[in-house]
């Protein structure tokens, strides 16, 4: 596949440094892939919905909520979870099972059989646990081969610490080959029906390709972090958004503390905040994709926003025997392979 490909959408800093940096390896087993997603609040221990604090492996998140609720002798729609985790991982996620009146069975785990999960904690809460309300994901990599013992690995990830990372949605997006997108492309084309995708994966799938594209244009041109006119920035940590009207020092400093970002379209309907300089990237875009843009257009999905740089929280380096460990914090929404291709050549990190 072509259209996913890393010449597309091009690492920033090993193309500062004259090309990745070199060969490694990640992912060999599942437990060189450790996830745990950070809520940001505890259950308040009582209520309707049970939630649950599970360690998975090889399992998606969609598979393990409907096991669950199998399980717990409730329909799917009962179920509730905020982000979706890797497969091919260790993860640690809460999930929220509708049980008002009643308890889990008893035999809950029995009942889920060879289902490669834990069950850590246990917790009521009054209201089901939606999409997109935890904080952070908490990641532990490790990585193997060349880039073990690299001698500009140490400046290298300090670099990445310091300065950031351009916030490219991830491979797992796409599907494997990317034929999510194609689907979306085939979805989009005949008009975008529920029916069709259920989960609206092809629209996400079309609109982190948009956002990919996007941005790859701004790391080529070297002002993916800088606040140019007419940006829509937002700041650290925050939803909160405003646009700069003009070039303006301040604001550049600001981006350089990593106080602030320059943002990219997630595209949908709804007139665009980006100006100047900023705008001319959203049109070349829709010139440029017109069957993806006119597509989600039509489905109806509404315009939102992305930063485009995601900042390493809490990040750590260190060897285990043969392995190099890495960790670090990523917000909600952000791809830990995004940073891993600033590091690594590996053909799966697109």
């Amino acid at each position: 596949m072509t259209e996913t490909s890393d010449a597309i959408w091009p690492p920033v800093w090993p193309c500062a440094h004259g090309g990745p940096l070199t060969d490694g390896d990640y992912r060999r087993a599942p437990e060189d892939f450790f996830v745990e997603e950070c809520l940001g609040f505890q259950p308040e221990g009582h209520g309707e919905h049970l939630w649950l604090w599970v360690e998975k492996r090889e399992l998606t998140t969609l598979e393990l909520a409907r096991r669950l609720a199998r399980a717990c002798d409730v329909t799917p729609r009962q179920m509730g979870f905020s982000g979706m985790k890797d497969r091919v991982a260790v993860t640690r996620q809460w999930l929220s099972v509708h049980l008002p009146g009643r308890e889990a069975p008893a035999d809950l785990i029995g009942r889920l059989g060879d289902t490669p999960v834990r069950i850590l904690e246990q917790h009521r809460h009054p209201r089901k646990l939606k999409r997109g309300v935890h904080r952070a994901n908490r990641f532990t990599l490790r990585l193997s081969g060349a880039i073990v013992d690299h001698p500009a690995l140490e400046p290298h990830w300090q670099t990445l610490c310091e300065r950031g990372v351009p916030n490219y949605f991830g491979p797992q997006r796409f599907g494997p080959d990317g034929r999510n997108l194609f689907r979306a492309r085939d979805v989009l084309r005949r008009g975008w029906r529920k029916r069709d995708d259920r989960e609206g994966m092809m629209l996400s799938s079309a609109r982190s390709y948009l956002f990919n594209e996007l941005l790859a244009r701004r790391v080529a041109e070297n002002n993916w972090a800088t606040p140019l006119a007419g940006d829509v920035l937002m700041l650290d940590g925050s939803a909160s958004q405003f646009v700069t009207q003009q070039h303006d020092e301040t604001l550049v400093e600001r981006a350089l503390r990593l106080d602030l970002h320059p943002t990219g379209v997630l595209w949908g309907t709804g007139g665009s905040l980006a100006q100047h300089q900023a705008v001319r990237y959203e049109q070349q875009l829709g010139d440029k994709h017109a069957d993806l843009c006119k597509g989600l257009e039509g489905a109806g999905v509404r315009l939102a926003r992305r930063a485009l740089r995601v900042v390493l929280g809490a990040p750590t380096v260190s060897h285990d025997e043969d392995n190099l460990v890495l960790g670090f914090e990523l917000p909600r929404g952000a791809f830990a392979t995004a940073v891993l291709r600033e590091l690594i050549r590996h053909p799966t990190l697109i």
